[in-house]
């Protein structure tokens, strides 16, 4: 390498964003010894500019990629850095997934006066733009008063003071980034709210056509704990159409024997939830990663139309109990 070589590093321009993006700065000019200069490109997407209604509503999830998508296909920048749960699990063609950051907390914080969903007052309203939360809210309580509640993390917790809600839900994650865990009540067990696919984890897409340097240089800032949770989570989302426009979950963790997963879809109003879960014994490749979580997904599909519809596939067995998928 020579240090005449510079990594532009594409970017979302909001503070979290930009943690993330500077972050990942930092990663490349230590893999690189500092060989390798890097810069940023913040971008505001239409994401970033529709705060007047849903995002379901408004195009789902490429609302914030799509920008820094196009920016790589013009090569206007190298590499684009995003927080995983934001980016669609199909890629234009002319990208790949070529690093995961090791992964923070997935976990969701509640946000507020009180330290339980158990504990907010009956009718309570709580703030959130996520249909998973929504939903997963209503679950837990169908008497709270569930509105959209749009805007970066600086904007929420804004809102939250002046009244427009009691409280919300904000990542763990993007908390720690910007230094504002202290603004949580209470970090959620995933076994009360199960996190979003891919939450916690930064990923960056890089053109399939890039220089080999670049692609060696990303792939030495890889975490191999990351991409294994990320593949199964994706591909979970990926089977049961995680565009924003579900309320789907998805939660994989390595173990001390092995692996497991826990993933879920909901409906809108939390009135019902399809779950499955399933493990994988000894140390899982990506390979492994991806068929449970597609093996899950499955589960998941097939169980919730039959209780939407009130038919079974005649061979149908869940994982394990036809003695062949032990993915």
């Amino acid at each position: 390498m020579t240090s005449t070589r510079t990594v532009r590093i594409g970017t979302r321009g909001s503070p979290l964003a930009l943690a993330q993006a500077n972050l990942f700065a930092s990663l490349i000019t230590q893999a690189s010894g500092g060989s390798v200069a890097t810069s940023l490109h913040p971008f505001t997407t239409t994401g970033d500019k529709i705060l007047d209604k849903p995002l379901q509503d408004a195009g789902g999830k490429g609302l914030f990629t799509k920008e820094l998508d196009r920016a790589q296909e013009l090569n206007e920048i190298d590499v684009a850095v995003h927080s995983l749960k934001d980016v669609t699990v199909t890629l234009p063609d002319h990208l790949y997934l070529a690093a995961f950051l090791e992964r923070e907390d997935p976990r969701d914080c509640l946000i507020g006066p009180f330290a339980r969903i158990a504990d907010l007052p009956r009718g309570a309203v709580v703030g959130s733009s996520s249909l998973r939360r929504q939903a997963q809210l209503k679950a837990a309580r169908p008497d709270l008063n569930v509105v959209t509640f749009r805007g970066n993390v600086q904007t929420r917790l804004r809102k939250l003071s002046e009244g427009v809600a009691q409280a919300t839900i904000l990542a763990a994650a993007g908390l720690r980034r910007l230094g504002m865990i202290d603004h949580a009540a209470a970090t959620l067990p995933v076994e009360d709210m199960l996190p979003a696919g891919g939450q916690g984890i930064i990923g960056a897409t890089l053109r399939k056509d890039a220089p080999d340097w670049l692609k060696e240089l990303l792939a030495k800032i890889d975490n191999e704990e990351a991409r294994l949770a990320a593949t199964a989570e994706r591909a979970f989302l990926r089977r049961l159409d995680g565009s924003c426009r579900t309320p789907i979950a998805a939660h994989f963790r390595l173990t001390k024997d092995g692996a497991e997963m826990v993933g879920e879809v909901l409906a809108d109003d939390g009135s019902k939830r399809w779950r499955a879960e399933g493990v994988i014994e000894g140390r899982p490749t990506v390979f492994d990663a991806e068929v449970l979580g597609d093996a899950l997904a499955e589960d998941v599909a097939i169980e919730r139309a039959y209780d939407l519809e009130g038919v079974l596939p005649p061979d149908y067995a869940p994982d394990g109990e036809d003695g062949e998928d032990e993915a």
